[in-house]
């Protein structure tokens, strides 16, 4: 099981990549749409568990399994996702980028 702490700890990151990468609208695109299916997803980052491991590692890939097993997971990563991203046009309209 994945302690609270160590999801924030993936949420932070995957918003934090997400925002850099400047993705934020397919992202939370793709997140919304599958919300309902949060269970399914989850499972199918375990099935396919020995490709994803090549990229992240076999911790880092279960624990990415069970944070998006859960849809309120995915919607607090929707909401941190739109919070770096709201913060980021921010500081670009104050010429910080």
């Amino acid at each position: 099981m994945l302690s609270e702490q160590r999801a924030e700890q993936l949420l932070e990151r995957a918003a934090r990549a997400i925002v850099e990468r400047r993705m934020e609208v397919p992202a939370i695109l793709f997140l919304e749409m599958h919300k309902p299916l949060a269970n399914l997803i989850g499972h199918a980052v375990w099935v396919t568990l020995p490709v994803w491991a090549l990229f992240f590692g076999v911790a880092t890939t279960n624990a990415l399994g069970s944070l998006l097993s859960d849809p309120e997971r995915i919607e607090r990563l929707i909401q941190r996702i739109e919070e770096l991203s709201a913060e980021r046009i921010e500081s670009e309209k104050r010429g910080e980028a």
